[in-house]
């Protein structure tokens, strides 16, 4: 940490601010990502589908706030998406 230069001091005051938030918003989107894949493992259709639509706008926030990549983003909405959808089709079909 710098001790004399005041621009310095202000940067890690700044820079210990950014991570603690990000920090949060990550360890939230940890943890919401693990609720939509209880609720897939459950084989629970609305449940999943009301978090899968959580889930993506926690990600986007994240994205839109810089904490994450939105390319990162994307791709982990296109999987979550598509495990659901797997989930609904395979409900839908009956077992022979």
């Amino acid at each position: 940490m710098a001790k004399r230069i005041r621009s310095g001091v202000k940067k890690h005051r700044q820079s210990l601010k950014r991570r603690a938030r990000n920090m949060h918003i990550r360890s939230f989107l940890k943890t919401v990502i693990k609720e939509l894949n209880a609720a897939i493992e459950a084989k629970d259709i609305t449940k999943s589908q009301e978090a899968l639509k959580s889930t993506v706008s926690a990600l986007s926030r994240a994205a839109s706030k810089g904490v994450i990549n939105k390319r990162t983003v994307s791709r982990n909405v296109a999987r979550l998406s598509k495990k659901v959808h797997n989930l609904s089709k395979q409900t839908a079909q009956p077992v022979v």
